[in-house]
């Protein structure tokens, strides 16, 4: 069975199956399996999945919007924030808050489409506590990933995409990693990656409310500084590059 065709057995609409197959398979691609088609078994196993579910965005404003996800998942609030973007760019900058939103997967590809699309992109998002705090105790933070995208006059955007985790909780599920893994990462420097995802985890809580969400900053860029950066790193590959 084709992997849409195992999305819309849930009773995703064909148009749903489709943004998420390509999430995962994007994900295979990239080797990042746990994100990738390890997800769609975990889809199947969600209880309470709402497939009928659709975001909404309920504050539009020139330089704000908030959306709520109702219930629908992360991925599919996020592919459609990105939809309003491109279709309606600021004319400078907009910050938008997105409460309800998980999971959220890969933030690089999201950034990426914007970045496709001539925006710059920042984009974080919550999940359940999984880090602590490297000298022990309880959860505090989710992984918190953080996702940096540069659109570029070449066509090939420098997307930056990093999880506070030593390993990701999308290795946990894909079998690649035990939960006991998941801790921040830096060894002797772990307190650094915990600063920075107690930080994320309290800008967006701070933004949010309650529950899970996402903080997408987007903008439009006043300079192309990729393909210089490209000319100096010699062919070394950059962030993104696949």
């Amino acid at each position: 069975m084709q992997v849409d065709e195992r999305i819309r057995a849930l009773g995703f609409s064909d148009d749903d199956a489709r943004t998420l197959a390509e999430h995962f398979l994007d994900a295979e691609r990239r080797g990042k399996r746990g994100h990738g088609l390890a997800r769609v078994d975990w889809l199947e196993s969600l209880e309470g999945l709402q497939p009928d579910a659709e975001p909404e965005c309920v504050v539009a404003e020139a330089c704000f919007e908030r959306w709520e996800g109702r219930g629908a998942l992360g991925y599919l609030t996020l592919a459609a924030i990105c939809d309003g973007q491109l279709a309606d760019p600021p004319e400078a900058a907009r910050l938008i808050v997105a409460h309800d939103c998980f999971p959220t997967g890969m933030l690089g590809y999201w950034a990426r489409r914007l970045a496709d699309g001539g925006l710059v992109a920042v984009l974080t998002a919550t999940s359940p506590p999984r880090l602590g705090h490297p000298d022990g105790g309880p959860k505090l933070a989710g992984t918190n990933p953080l996702a940096i995208a540069i659109p570029s006059s070449d066509g090939r955007p420098v997307v930056s995409d990093v999880s506070m985790g030593r390993v990701t909780y999308g290795d946990v599920i894909a079998g690649a990693a035990s939960e006991d893994e998941l801790v921040p990462f830096g060894g002797e420097q772990a307190h650094k990656a915990f600063a920075l995802a107690l930080g994320l985890q309290l800008l967006v809580d701070s933004l949010v409310g309650d529950g899970f969400g996402a903080v997408l900053l987007v903008a439009q860029p006043s300079a192309d500084p990729v393909p210089a950066l490209r000319t100096r790193a010699a062919g070394v590959r950059l962030p993104g590059d696949g």
